[in-house]
């Protein structure tokens, strides 16, 4: 049992030498959707502190990001929530990818799975009011109208 539990000690103090690259963005990125649609003032906070750590090129990191094996488990919930939409690169997206994004943050945010329950167990002031959730839905409706506009939908 001892030589277990060194073994496991030792493993863990291995583990971490090997650290995940990190998601901050040397300069803002010009494919940000603020770049091309609105986010107005309301809608900037409930973004910046529900949506943006996985879901941008710049994450605000905690401090126990800096453990093993949590960093890789932190990374992993990045890269899936990026792939998911990037807000830092939408602006890149086709017109019908851009607008399928925002049905799917409505959808998320009116069934209550964005943002993950996992983020908000941490971050306790991510957990979206009522008037929030509204905001934000109605901000990504809003969008999807500029979508529309700019194509022949």
């Amino acid at each position: 049992m001892k030589k277990l539990f060194w073994l496991l000690l030792l493993a863990l103090i291995v583990i971490q030498f090997f650290r995940p690259e990190k998601n901050i963005a040397a300069a803002p990125s010009p494919n940000d959707i603020s770049t091309k649609y609105t986010v107005t003032a309301e809608v900037k906070p409930i973004l910046d502190k529900a949506c943006n750590d996985c879901h941008t090129n710049n994450t605000q990191y905690p401090w126990y990001s800096n453990i093993q094996p949590v960093a890789w488990w932190l990374a992993k919930h990045i890269k899936d929530g990026k792939r998911h939409l990037n807000f830092s690169n939408f602006t890149t997206y086709s017109y019908k990818r851009a607008d399928h994004k925002m049905e799917e943050v409505i959808e998320t945010v009116e069934k209550h799975e964005m943002p993950l329950d996992s983020y908000t167990w941490t971050h306790k002031d991510a957990k979206l009011t009522e008037e929030e959730k509204t905001i934000l839905i109605n901000w990504a409706k809003q969008v999807r109208t500029e979508i529309r506009k700019d194509t022949a939908f």
